[in-house]
């Protein structure tokens, strides 16, 4: 068990409007010894109404229960290679999360590397989950649950490459969509997409007005909008920016009011550029307006969007993971928040100054007081911890 630290991290945005409040986050280191963290979510695993966190590390998955964040190690060297990816959902409406993992991460072999597991929970869900191996395509990199057209959470599974790619470029990517089945049969398999050559993260998003989610794809050939159809072969790549930029490895929907909304992504892979991307005005282009708040990223590789100060609109959560002793480069995360409704101008703070080289994060209300919190994961700083988010100063 890990105690939250005795001090108050209290950040104040010199460039702000004067009617945004004054972020305010308390750190609490969860875990000291973690090592690399490639994935960190949350999602209810006890059934105890409370979201705990759930990391994909080097060679182990783990919960952590809220709110002590005692630690539970579920499963163990899934393969030889590392883990890589996760995702944890409540897919059967139990009020208990359901877990998949993606490892076999060796994005240098695009034959027979990777691997997909679904993680069967027993009945003391502290102790070890059996794990289910799943077929699966080479690299795969990325999972999300995802719903469908009728309603359910599926998984869908991205690789890095396609098979046998080199250097981006061959075969497409197969983004493949997995369907558990009611009982004790074989898990369905469709592929949704194998147009993209390099493909890095996702994000579900509510992009249209029928039930089931879309897909934010970012990789090698810029951003997209993956709309699916009930039909195989029928799904549709909405373009929002191409790849001049040296295409897109972060990707997160933010949203405005009115229904409005922009995109943020990190450029390139592992880039150095925080992006917003606006839709694009009435008569232009289809690709969407590209607006850059930032190009001092260190190896940027985390990203989230969300309303953490209550303003009515969407903030940017960003993570960096650039090594501590690169000479002159800190590592941190950074929030960068709206001045109005348009989402034209922006502010920044600084939440972390080099103490969490951020592999991955996310944002979820942790203790139920209506504000989001941050959740991090640190590479070569092998550390988990969460910003809780305090009431703003004003």
């Amino acid at each position: 068990m890990y105690l939250p630290t005795l001090f108050l991290l209290a950040l104040s945005v010199a460039t702000a409007i004067a009617a945004s409040p004054e972020p305010r986050f308390r750190m609490v280191d969860v875990d000291s010894k973690i090592a690399i963290g490639y994935g960190i979510t949350t999602a209810d695993v006890d059934g105890d109404g409370k979201p705990d966190l759930v990391l994909c590390d080097k060679n182990q998955i783990a919960w952590y229960h809220n709110p002590g964040w005692e630690k539970h190690v579920i499963a163990e060297n899934l393969t030889q290679l590392d883990h890589v990816c996760i995702a944890a959902a409540d897919i059967d409406g139990d009020g208990k999360a359901e877990i998949a993992v993606g490892a076999g991460w060796n994005p240098g072999n695009t034959t027979n590397s990777g691997g997909v597991f679904f993680l069967k929970a027993p009945v003391d869900r502290a102790q070890r989950w059996k794990p289910i191996e799943l077929p699966h395509e080479p690299t795969v990199h990325r999972m999300r649950w995802v719903k469908d057209w009728q309603g359910r959470l599926t998984l869908v599974v991205v690789p890095l490459h396609g098979r046998g790619n080199k250097d981006g470029s061959g075969e497409g990517v197969r983004i493949q969509r997995y369907v558990k089945p009611a009982g004790a049969g074989d898990w369905e398999i469709t592929t949704l997409q194998n147009s993209l050559h390099k493909t890095h993260n996702i994000d579900p998003v509510q992009w249209d007005d029928d039930v089931a989610q879309e897909v934010l794809i970012a990789g090698k050939e810029g951003v997209f909008a993956l709309n699916w159809s009930q039909q195989e072969n029928r799904n549709v790549l909405e373009p929002i920016a191409d790849g001049r930029a040296g295409g897109a490895g972060e990707v997160r929907l933010g949203k405005l009011p009115s229904g409005g909304r922009f995109v943020a992504t990190v450029e390139p892979m592992h880039g150095n550029a925080l992006v917003v991307y606006r839709p694009p005005a009435k008569g232009g282009t289809n690709l969407w307006d590209r607006l850059v708040l930032d190009e001092t990223l260190v190896e940027g590789h985390a990203l989230a969007c969300g309303d953490l100060l209550g303003l009515g609109r969407d903030q940017i959560v960003v993570g960096w993971r650039g090594v501590l002793n690169r000479p002159g480069a800190k590592v941190g995360i950074r929030l960068f928040i709206p001045k109005d409704n348009t989402a034209a101008e922006w502010s920044s703070v600084l939440v972390d100054d080099n103490t969490m080289a951020c592999e991955d994060l996310c944002l979820a209300d942790l203790n139920g007081d209506g504000r989001l919190d941050i959740i991090a994961a640190g590479r070569a700083t092998h550390n988990v911890k969460i910003y809780m988010n305090e009431k703003p100063a004003r």
